[in-house]
């Protein structure tokens, strides 16, 4: 297939690149504005630099290629910036994806994947959270995510355009070779920020909030690799070029870890016993997020390979030691 992956130079979109590429038989293409995506972490695919902004190109792109599919991961995704600039998230997360949507419909293009996220959970009922839970985000960035989740099903009811939402939980950890990973400059991800604590390029860590009603106070998330998430692409689109109807599935393990837990972890995978400093809750965070990921199991046959923290965090810590040249 001729497959489109918005957002496939950043990190999450260039693993999905990269699986495809040595997939071998697929022809890729990367559109991506490179705010946050770099050029060199594509291993394979054929780069188009643009914004979803731009309606004109991408109608202009859509005609030249005639894709097949459509993978998309070109949003922004931190919590608490969503809540401090609420428009940005709206505007590029709901608004630009409609224009990628419109034109997946005026060009005939019939399956799309797209990156949701637990987030629309906001604060669940019950843990772990099933698919059919109530969506209640607490924060702009669920939001967002959500109204794009409420436009594909709609736009799914009125055209033969197809989705797969993918609701995300914590996604962490690198390529097993470490040629690709996180490049964010200013990264928010625990692993990745404990991590570069640990490298001496942070003087502190901050954990947001030790009064959660947890075990340990501390939140709780369902951390996933990269590469298992990938998997799940792979799952969702072969599900889409099988006919079969659109359909939404947790992404995650099914069980999490506390801050504190990985950051002991993070500790004790590096060897370094670096700064913490706990502090007051953070905006926007919920106690709790654990994935019910018996549906993607059940029916797309998911099966991770990768389920095991002192993995995510050893392959996170082999890249960020190479990505900042340290030994």
């Amino acid at each position: 297939m001729k497959i489109l992956v918005t957002g496939g130079a950043g990190y999450i979109g260039s693993h999905m690149v990269r699986t495809l590429g040595e997939k071998g038989n697929h022809d890729i293409v990367v559109y991506d504005n490179l705010s946050t995506g770099h050029r060199d972490s594509l291993l394979c695919g054929r780069l188009t630099v643009g914004d979803l902004a731009d309606a004109a190109a991408l109608d202009e792109l859509f005609r030249a290629e005639k894709f097949d599919a459509v993978m998309h991961f070109a949003t922004n995704i931190v919590v608490d910036e969503s809540v401090r600039e609420p428009v940005k998230y709206y505007r590029n997360n709901f608004v630009n994806t409609l224009n990628l949507i419109a034109a997946c419909t005026r060009h005939k293009v019939n399956r799309f994947i797209f990156s949701s996220t637990a987030a629309v959970y906001g604060i669940p009922e019950a843990v772990p959270v099933t698919e059919d839970a109530p969506l209640l985000p607490i924060n702009p960035y669920g939001s967002s995510k959500m109204m794009v989740e409420l436009a594909l099903r709609d736009v799914s009811l009125s055209s033969d355009l197809r989705h797969v939402a993918l609701r995300y939980f914590n996604v962490a950890g690198a390529d097993s070779a470490f040629r690709i990973g996180q490049k964010y400059k200013d990264a928010t991800h625990l692993i990745t920020v404990s991590l570069r604590t640990a490298l001496g390029l942070r003087e502190q860590l901050k954990v947001f909030g030790t009064d959660y009603d947890t075990p340990d106070g501390t939140c709780i998330r369902d951390y996933i690799h990269v590469d298992d998430l990938v998997e799940a692409h792979v799952l969702a689109l072969e599900y889409l070029s099988e006919g079969n109807k659109s359909r939404v599935f947790n992404c995650g393990y099914g069980h999490g870890y506390s801050v504190r837990e990985v950051v002991d972890k993070v500790k004790q995978v590096t060897g370094v016993d670096f700064r913490v400093n706990e502090t007051a809750r953070r905006a926007g965070d919920p106690p709790s997020l654990i994935a019910d990921s018996s549906r993607i199991r059940n029916e797309l046959g998911w099966m991770p390979a990768y389920d095991d923290l002192e993995y995510i965090i050893r392959t996170a810590w082999q890249w960020e030691k190479k990505l900042h040249g340290a030994k």
